[in-house]
């Protein structure tokens, strides 16, 4: 084989020619993921994105989710909030409380879930419903972006909804985030990429 042709299949391969190991492997060296020192609070002029605590468990059963499942019940967000934060401290995510600057009081969540391989982060929210349509989602999503992409060093960002959730597509779309594929059971798959 000659070295061109070498060259051209390790970088289609994704190998780093200089150091011999997979470029993915380079991309994690140079991110910063969880957990931190400190959990990361994150401000904007309406919302804190911030660590929930236990007393907002009960403001948050009606919007609890944990692998698909919802909570029926406070004993069950609690539960489900204990799960989340295990995933916090073994690295695989980050969970938010959306805050209103004002009041503190939690109105939804978001996070990046599901781990970070090859500096991919699934990005998933949820509001109550009586806050939608305020551009607190918007600004919790901005929030998120940035710091995936500037502190913990994403690549690219993905994010899946229904494909009857006229609002979150519309919300994807408006910030930037490209549709890539139709998925089963009626999802799209949507990707921001640095």
């Amino acid at each position: 084989m000659a070295r061109n042709e070498m060259e051209n299949g390790r970088r289609e391969a994704g190998i780093n020619k200089r150091i011999g190991f997979p470029i993915w492997i380079f991309n994690l060296i140079k991110m910063n993921l969880p957990p931190y020192q400190k959990f990361p609070e994150l401000i904007s002029d309406t919302i804190v994105l911030r660590n929930i605590q236990q007393d907002d468990i009960a403001d948050l059963v009606e919007i609890s989710f944990y692998n698909a499942r919802p909570a029926s019940t406070t004993e069950d967000a609690a539960e489900m909030q204990n799960k989340i934060n295990l995933d916090y401290q073994n690295g695989s995510s980050i969970h938010w409380g959306i805050a209103d600057k004002k009041t503190n009081k939690i109105l939804g969540t978001l996070g990046y879930y599901r781990g970070f391989e090859n500096g991919v982060g699934e990005l998933g929210c949820v509001l109550k419903p009586e806050f939608r349509g305020n551009g607190l989602m918007t600004a919790a999503i901005q929030l998120a972006v940035e710091f995936g992409i500037n502190e913990m060093g994403l690549t690219k960002i993905g994010a899946v909804t229904s494909k009857e959730n006229a609002p979150a597509i519309q919300l994807l779309e408006r910030l930037n985030f490209i549709k890539t594929k139709d998925l089963d059971d009626d999802e799209i798959e949507y990707l921001f990429v640095k």
